[in-house]
């Protein structure tokens, strides 16, 4: 893993926090503390990249196949085939702990292999072959607009990040972001609770992890929000999943896109008693899994999907 063994995550920016912030007082259906006067509930925002903020177009699998020579399995072959399609099982897991799977524990091996793709992956960026998802840039920015504290963190190496990261321009966009060398030695990525941990202990943007918010495209993604104990847990539609796995993985929402956070976050912050206050016919309290829409229907910045 030749990129990922610089220390600490990057600050590629901050931002005062003051502009446009509200006081929100008591939010709607996803538990958590009372946040300080005229700051919003959900004050810090963990996003994915690949396939949540950032259009993945098959750049996953097509870099997969440098990988797939170093673990001596070439194309076509059903080595080939069965490795791929653990690798789009996996999607949204730390890819070093991919590779340790397909090399059999086989340390060396796992390493090099990831150096691989992590390379592969790297050209497929400078070559033009990164894009951002639709409106993903200006619903971060909405988001620290109003207050919000947003961390972007990501499976890859820290130079596949840095890389992602120049060919967008989003070097100043985010207060800081994180892989999973970042999250201490052992390193660990998705679903381990680690990275949106990380980004509370190292912004301090809030002092409850009811107060995170966490989104991606993944199952993983889910799983690591659930498991941070984030308020709220939202799925977006364009990566890997769909709606049945990430609801299945615990997403308290699922989005078309990244777009529509910033209406559902303030849609949360903004309805009604909370569960088990007078007036609440809330059944579910707080959590992930609270305030969860009936299926087809629809919530606060854009069509929940249904499972």
């Amino acid at each position: 893993m030749h990129t990922a063994e610089r220390d600490g995550a990057h600050r590629v920016g901050t931002h005062d926090g003051t502009h446009g912030r509200r006081d929100v007082g008591r939010v709607g259906r996803h538990g958590g503390g009372e946040p300080p006067a005229g700051e919003p509930h959900f004050g810090l925002v963990v996003l994915d990249m690949a396939g949540t903020t950032v259009a993945d177009d098959g750049l996953v699998e097509r870099a997969f196949a440098g990988a797939a020579r170093v673990l001596g399995a070439g194309p076509g072959t059903p080595a080939h085939h069965r490795m791929l399609e653990h690798v789009r099982a996996t999607m949204g897991e730390s890819k070093i702990s991919v590779f340790r799977h397909l090399a059999d524990g086989d340390e060396e091996l796992a390493r090099h292999a990831n150096a691989a793709f992590e390379r592969e992956y790297g050209e497929l960026v400078a070559q033009g072959h990164c894009a951002p998802v639709p409106g993903a840039r200006e619903a971060v920015e909405e988001l620290c607009a109003a207050g919000r504290t947003v961390v972007l963190t990501t499976g890859f190496a820290r130079a596949t990040q840095d890389a992602i990261l120049d060919a967008l321009g989003w070097r100043a966009l985010v207060a800081l972001t994180l892989c999973p060398v970042d999250t201490g030695p052992a390193g660990r990525g998705r679903p381990y609770p680690d990275l949106v941990l990380a980004a509370l202990l190292r912004t301090g943007a809030v002092d409850d992890v009811r107060r995170v918010a966490v989104a991606g495209d993944t199952a993983y993604d889910m799983r690591t929000g659930v498991r941070a104990g984030a308020g709220a847990v939202v799925g977006v539609l364009t990566g890997a999943h769909g709606a049945r796995e990430l609801r299945g993985a615990g997403a308290s929402a699922v989005l078309d896109s990244v777009a529509g956070l910033p209406a559902l976050l303030n849609g949360l912050e903004t309805d009604g008693p909370q569960p088990g206050e007078p007036g609440s016919d809330e059944r579910q309290s707080g959590g992930a899994g609270a305030g969860r829409p009936e299926p087809g229907g629809s919530g606060p910045g854009g069509p929940v999907t249904p499972s």
